[in-house]
């Protein structure tokens, strides 16, 4: 049994360390090819890299290429035929974690994707799936409502998948890209990895809406877990450009899968959603705005 694993590392040096460290020590009994692509991180990773991790191909992207252009260079040097998108802020808790996922993929030629539990750094549950993305629900989160009461908005409801049980292997639409295992034959069927239009965010999405119109099924089990560091800190000076990518990256998914009367309308909403967001800048200089999101 083998696996190719591609990392997008973008300076991470600590928790790029961790995620090797506790991939080699969990998975010995699969044959691993390990592809850390860099996007210009000069923080030490790479000395770090090969110094602990000989058996670690590295590569440099030759720049801050984006997540999926990143991925996209891994990929074309991966040695076998599962591929594995894991981010460099994860951490593998349990034995044989690949090993079960591979044999569950293996098990039925209709899966495309499969992905297993998060956790959170301090051991609690992270919301990994979601329903595919629709005008009202993405109206919602550009008007920021789904932070106040998302139980309350049906389609806020359905998209952050509230009442999803996480103990119970599922079908579903979208997994995170934190890690999402496939293969070579599911990846050229859909017409390759990572549309690299996105630069950031969406990607995985829309990975998961190709695998999903091709008639394969993408797949969430709770046979294991890892643990993935993701940060909630809502920085101050990180919201525009946040916001920015965020909008960009839906607006072109939007403009892949949706009709343009949907397209024409989510521009509209973008627009009001920067009015939003300066609103929330000044609340957040007079330090009324919540110190964490509890969804994106």
């Amino acid at each position: 049994m083998s696996i190719s694993i591609i990392i997008v590392n973008y300076k991470v040096k600590d928790l790029l360390d961790k995620t090797l460290s506790s991939l080699f020590e969990f998975n010995k009994n699969i044959e691993l090819d390990v592809i850390v692509v860099d996007n210009d991180s000069n923080d030490g990773s790479e000395d770090m890299v090969k110094n602990k991790y000989p058996q670690v191909r590295y590569v440099q992207s030759g720049g801050n290429l984006g997540f999926a252009k990143a991925n996209n260079i891994g990929y074309k040097l991966a040695k076998y035929d599962h591929i594995l998108l894991l981010n460099p802020d994860t951490e593998f808790i349990e034995p044989d974690s690949l090993k079960k996922l591979i044999e569950i993929f293996d098990s039925c030629e209709n899966i495309g994707a499969i992905a297993c539990k998060l956790l959170n750094s301090d051991g609690s549950l992270q919301a990994s799936c979601r329903t595919f993305p629709t005008l009202s629900s993405q109206i919602f989160v550009l008007l920021k409502l789904h932070n106040f009461f998302p139980r309350l908005i049906p389609s806020i409801k359905k998209y952050y998948m509230l009442d999803f049980d996480y103990n119970s292997e599922k079908k579903v639409d979208q997994v995170m890209g934190a890690f999402l295992l496939t293969n070579k034959k599911i990846i050229e069927k859909v017409g390759g990895l990572l549309d690299e239009d996105y630069w950031l965010l969406f990607e995985e999405v829309d990975l998961c809406t190709r695998i999903k119109k091709h008639g394969f099924d993408i797949i969430f089990t709770p046979i294991t877990s890892i643990r993935h560091h993701k940060g909630e800190s809502f920085k101050q000076e990180k919201i525009l450009k946040n916001q920015k990518t965020f909008n960009n990256s839906l607006l072109m998914y939007f403009k892949k899968h949706k009709n343009e009367l949907q397209v024409l309308i989510l521009k509209f909403f973008i627009v009001i959603n920067w009015f939003i967001v300066r609103l929330v800048m000044v609340a957040a200089k007079l330090k009324i705005l919540p110190k964490k999101k509890k969804y994106l």
